[in-house]
């Protein structure tokens, strides 16, 4: 049975009495025509008694999926959780679903986490079960990178869903790059890496060199760059590395050698929030909060402060992702910029935090006295680093029309499962351009 036969059966089904029945998987390959389907399903469910909702893990896949699809999107967050009041701040609590005969669309459903204390999956199963005759599609591509900390992606693994969540799951996989996309050099390369994951075969990848897929030695790199910059523009060029140590030393090339920047952070700067942040967005705005790997924009800066070791700096933002949402007065916390960690350590944001205490130790009610410091907004200050170059879990979700790729050092050792899900999801990022930085010979067949 061919995938519109299967969900024409899915969705035509009499109106399941338990949600267990409501679930269907749709794993495909890229190019396999995962965004077809969702604009078809889009545009002829109007036409029935269904309604759709459109949802993704993050805002920028959530801004991907409405661009391709002509319908709006959301971020999961967004739409089942809000945030209330609670001892240490705030925190996220699952909204009533309101909706009736609705289908739920959930893309880049390889992102989504399942674990103690942070159980996406499970809330997003349990919000749209809530609902009255409600069902749910996920699609996604499970030769992708999962969730940190994990080995696969729950939410495409049919036995997990099963075991689990006690669902009976539909399940559909898309294999065949479509006719259209066939002469695309990167999908090429993708379906041969997939090729490889799915057959369980590991080693070295080779890559197949072409217009649109091309090795580039790094004394071409800085040139290179400054070319797809000038032809694709800012938010349209990626590089991707293996690690936050490369990413940070790039970041710093790039602004100095390329963008021709001296200061810290400077207007114009593109930024990459590294820890969700609830404080400087009210909740009905259209992105709810600001979230771990959303983009943003240096609009303009003002006053910069110091707590001891901490540099800190008022400044106008633009969110990339979220077009409905204005500028935004923020305070950014600008010692994560240099650092080569993920974040900013767990001690170094006790220190912080010590550090604003002080300033409300004239308060002499604890109540109000712990209000002050939790709504403080240097404590609430946007973790940020550069977003010119990034690792690979960070850009997923997301679309480049121009990526390039740096892997490092790598020894054949190394090429495991992971490795392959790595340099399959970098590849697949980008739309039109893809260059292979510094790739050494054995990843190219000989001529």
């Amino acid at each position: 049975m061919d995938l519109f036969a299967a969900l024409t059966d899915f969705l035509a089904a009499p109106k399941p009495v338990h949600f267990s029945d409501s679930v269907f998987v749709i794993c495909g390959y890229a190019g396999t025509g995962k965004t077809s389907v969702v604009r078809t399903l889009v545009k002829t469910l109007p036409a029935t008694s269904l309604k759709t909702v459109l949802l993704a893990p993050t805002g920028r896949a959530a801004k991907v999926m409405a661009a391709y699809s002509g319908h709006p999107a959301f971020t999961i967050h967004k739409r089942i959780y809000f945030t209330e009041e609670a001892d240490n701040g705030l925190r996220f609590s699952l909204q009533a679903n309101k909706y009736k005969n609705t289908l739920f669309i959930v893309d880049e459903a390889s992102m989504i986490g399942s674990e103690a204390g942070n159980d996406l999956l499970g809330d997003l199963i349990s919000y749209v079960q809530a609902g009255q005759q409600c069902r749910m599609i996920l699609i996604g591509d499970d030769a992708q990178l999962p969730p940190v900390g994990r080995t696969e992606s729950p939410a495409l693994d049919q036995k997990v869903l099963e075991d689990m969540w006690n669902l009976q799951v539909h399940i559909a996989r898309l294999t065949e790059v479509m006719r259209q996309e066939k002469g695309s050099g990167i999908l090429v390369n993708a379906t041969n890496i997939r090729t490889m994951l799915s057959g369980g075969e590991l080693g070295i990848p080779r890559f197949n060199v072409s217009d649109d897929v091309v090795r580039l030695p790094g004394n071409e790199l800085e040139d290179t760059l400054n070319s797809a910059l000038s032809k694709y523009g800012d938010d349209e060029v990626l590089l991707i590395t293996r690690s936050n140590r490369s990413a940070n030393a790039y970041n710093q090339q790039i602004r100095t050698r390329i963008r021709w920047q001296e200061n810290d952070i400077s207007a114009g700067d593109r930024l990459m929030v590294v820890k969700n942040n609830y404080h400087w967005l009210p909740e009905q705005s259209g992105a709810g909060f600001i979230a771990n790997g959303d983009t943003a924009e240096v609009c303009s800066l003002g006053k910069f402060y110091e707590y001891g070791n901490f540099r800190l700096a008022d400044a106008e933002i633009r969110l990339s992702d979220y077009d409905q949402v204005p500028t935004l007065p923020v305070r950014l916390l600008l010692n994560t910029l240099h650092s080569e960690q993920a974040g900013m350590p767990a001690q170094e944001q006790k220190e912080l935090y010590r550090l604003v205490e002080a300033d409300y130790s004239g308060i002499g009610r604890k109540r109000e006295r712990m209000k002050q410091i939790r709504n403080d907004p240097s404590l609430n200050a946007l973790h940020v680093k550069f977003a010119y170059a990034v690792t690979c879990h960070k850009s997923q979700g997301g679309q480049w029309r121009c990526v390039f790729i740096d892997q490092g050092y790598i020894t054949e050792e190394m090429m495991d499962l992971s490795y392959l899900r790595w340099i399959y999801t970098a590849l697949t990022r980008a739309s039109e351009q893809v260059y292979l930085v510094n790739f050494p010979s054995r990843f190219f067949p000989e001529d």
